[in-house]
């Protein structure tokens, strides 16, 4: 899933073209093709990093109805859209929402702003599309909902060098590691005594969500189980992943780092 630093230099030179393409026709598309549920990425040329466990804001069109809805970060957002005059052009109503306090209002305060701005939008590539201004400056891009959950750089065996902030004893060949099959959507691995396997979950509503609720293991006794004790449970605790300068940082549902990887 660690796509996601190409993924965000991606967007930065995608940002660049982003003014232009919002001036021309070529990448214009039909209203109708606004319809469906689209995650928030990058805002007035910043991309959007949600905080661990919060999920991307996102906005859902309707267009057979007329409605608009979605996530600004903390609080529901509910609308009216209507196509304008001319190809190209939205008329999004007056954004009303829930008024639930959150820690951080300043992500939801940037997409309600930007989104007040939003007069037409165009096609970026074959997935995301750029919501624009007056002055046809791109302000909102967007891209499929579920487009951001990309697993494919978890795949791979992983090296557990840390668990609960504590350092594995290297040792290659008794090392607990974890293998993840973004393919088969499984996973297996070693505890420090006995092997594991089972698969993964995924909760489409929360960024970077990963969870292991059906591992399966042997039954092996050894003298020492205190590291296998510590590594299955953190296993069984987490919920969220970060990609790292040294590969990967598993959470748990209160966002304390619980496991650290290197790649095998």
């Amino acid at each position: 899933m660690k796509k996601r630093t190409s993924f965000l230099l991606g967007l930065f030179s995608l940002s660049l073209l982003l003014l232009m393409s919002c001036a021309t026709s070529k990448n214009s598309l039909a209203f109708s093709e606004l319809n469906g549920e689209w995650n928030i990425i990058e805002i007035n040329g910043n991309v959007v990093v949600p905080a661990d466990n919060q999920p991307f804001p996102f906005v859902s069109f309707d267009t057979s109805t007329g409605r608009l809805s979605g996530n600004s970060g903390c609080n529901r957002m509910m609308s009216t859209i209507a196509p304008g005059a001319n190809v190209g052009e939205i008329v999004i109503g007056n954004i009303g929402s829930t008024r639930m306090a959150c820690k951080d209002m300043e992500l939801e305060s940037t997409v309600l702003s930007a989104m007040g701005e939003v007069k037409s939008y165009k096609r970026i590539d074959a997935e995301k599309i750029a919501l624009c201004n007056a002055s046809n400056k791109a302000i909102l891009i967007l891209a499929p909902k579920g487009a951001t959950g990309d697993l494919s750089a978890l795949n791979g065996e992983w090296l557990i060098t840390t668990v609960n902030n504590e350092a594995v004893s290297f040792d290659l060949h008794k090392q607990p590691f974890i293998a993840i099959d973004v393919v088969k959507e499984s996973v297996h691995g070693y505890l420090g005594c006995n092997s594991f396997t089972g698969g993964y979950k995924v909760d489409e509503a929360v960024n970077n969500s990963i969870s292991f609720p059906t591992l399966g293991s042997t039954m092996m006794a050894c003298m020492d189980m205190a590291l296998e004790d510590k590594v299955s449970k953190a296993l069984n605790a987490v919920k969220t992943y970060k990609l790292t300068v040294e590969g990967v940082a598993f959470y748990d549902a209160n966002g304390e780092r619980i496991m650290t990887l290197l790649k095998k």
